[in-house]
């Protein structure tokens, strides 16, 4: 790397490292910010909801409006939405004021996040550089999403949750200064006009699905609502495909969408991310249900996730560079499945905890190489005009899967609960459900493996002839 680039790197993954801070920070506050601003048990959710759902929703819309209007640009403008958004968050005085400012942040992380990758991937030429660089990527977010929920809980401990919020304000106005001064504009060659029909039936489609799914989570599959908002997403997504395939200049261009690196990579990265969020879920629940531990010392259980992530997305690139893409996303995926499936054996004693702290650091280390892996696949093959679109999706596929890993899965598990306490003690229904739900998580992700590797072998093998 030449110093500019090394200045680049360290600018862009800082700003990678607080955007997914950012993500975490709220989640450990939400008890105290519910008993500070008067939030009814039921609407609790929203804190972080309200967050997941506009970032999910407009990602992709963002990535390709940076690409056409200029990547610094929306960059610049996305840090300052957080900013802004996080002064408000932090000066809140109603439940209705904070829900707008976590709406706020979510709408910065959907314009920030796939604006800085697209410049990340454009200051690394694709090879061994950008794989480096989107590994260091992806280790930071890795230890954004944990230091994040460590500080939070502190800053909410010993100062305010107003804090979890106001934290972001300086880090933001460091990345503002300094961005003019390493990145240049970078846009489109060709700046066609916005596919509008696409881009409002992409965002409301995603919005709605991944709404429903969540709410879902909270009132049960069966709730009719719930079941209008998936349907009225999954119509919304089909009438976006539709559209794409007849626009003169369309927001996500089917012929790449079509492309096998970036939909099997995609769906890599997403059966990969909602499977290992479900899993922490899942091991959380064990920790303080099945063997009362605290919330602070499941806190620190997942410590050396953190870590083992970090090396994880350290060291995917070596492992891309020797054995390739493909092989590196199916042997991360491979790893993280066994790991959830040795958690089959956890029991009622607390002497399974060290089985408990080895899956989970093995897994991450396997979850992070698997998302350096699609992070790479799905960018890959694309010239720099189509960058943003690349990312856009990936960060798509990314912040989707994070808002629907959780509920998709707890209902599994709660299913299951229900079922075995008419015969089983709480306790032990609790452990049931929990084991059923990572049996079928680890699964997924299996049948997720197989069908990526297959179909991106097949690609490989017909670009080879």
């Amino acid at each position: 790397m030449t110093s500019r680039q090394r200045a680049v790197l360290l600018l862009l993954l800082g700003s990678a490292f607080l955007l997914a801070a950012d993500f975490s920070l709220l989640n450990v506050a939400i008890p105290a910010i519910g008993s500070g601003l008067g939030f009814s048990v039921e609407n609790l959710q929203w804190i972080a909801t309200s967050f997941a759902i506009t970032a999910a929703g407009f990602t992709l819309l963002f990535g390709r409006v940076g690409d056409l209007y200029g990547r610094r640009r929306f960059f610049l403008g996305g840090i300052a939405l957080l900013v802004a958004a996080s002064v408000l968050g932090g000066v809140a005085t109603t439940p209705e004021v904070l829900i707008a400012a976590r709406v706020l942040q979510g709408l910065a992380t959907a314009i920030a996040t796939p604006t800085a990758l697209s410049l990340l991937t454009i200051a690394f030429p694709e090879g061994p550089l950008r794989a480096k660089a989107l590994g260091l990527n992806g280790a930071m977010i890795a230890a954004g999403f944990t230091v994040g929920a460590v500080v939070g809980g502190l800053l909410t401990a010993l100062l305010s949750w107003r804090w979890a919020f106001l934290i972001n304000v300086p880090a933001g106005l460091a990345i503002l200064i300094a961005t003019p001064l390493l990145l240049s504009e970078s846009r489109a060659s060709d700046r066609a006009k916005l596919d509008v029909p696409g881009a409002v039936t992409v965002s409301l489609g995603l919005v709605s699905l991944v709404y429903g799914v969540s709410r879902a989570g909270e009132e049960g599959w069966s709730d009719p609502a719930s079941l209008v908002l998936i349907a009225v997403g999954a119509l919304l997504l089909v009438a976006f495909w539709l559209i794409e395939l007849r626009a003169k200049a369309p927001l996500a261009p089917v012929r790449i969408l079509r492309k096998p690196t970036v939909l099997w990579g995609n769906l890599g990265g997403f059966v990969t991310i909602t499977m290992q969020t479900a899993v922490i879920f899942l091991i959380t629940v064990y920790l303080q249900k099945v063997l009362n531990y605290s919330a602070l010392s499941t806190g620190l259980a997942f410590g050396g996730l953190g870590v083992a992530s970090f090396l994880g997305g350290v060291l995917a690139p070596k492992v891309i560079g020797r054995f390739g893409n493909r092989n590196g996303l199916f042997a991360g995926m491979l790893i993280q499945l066994l790991a959830a499936a040795s958690l089959y054996l956890i029991g009622e004693s607390r002497s399974g905890f060290v089985l408990v702290l080895a899956a989970l650091a093995v897994g991450a280390f396997g979850h992070l190489t698997a998302v350096v892996s699609y992070m790479v696949t799905a960018t890959s093959g694309l010239p720099n005009e189509e960058q943003g679109l690349a990312t856009g999706l990936a960060t798509m596929a990314q912040q989707v899967a994070l808002a629907v890993g959780i509920p998709v899965i707890s209902a599994v598990a709660a299913t299951r609960i229900h079922a075995l306490e008419a015969t089983e003690s709480a306790t032990r229904a609790v452990l049931g459900g929990v084991r059923l739900a990572l049996l079928i998580d680890a699964g997924v992700v299996l049948i997720g493996a197989v069908l990526v590797w297959s179909f991106l072998k097949r690609a490989e093998a017909a670009r080879a002839e």
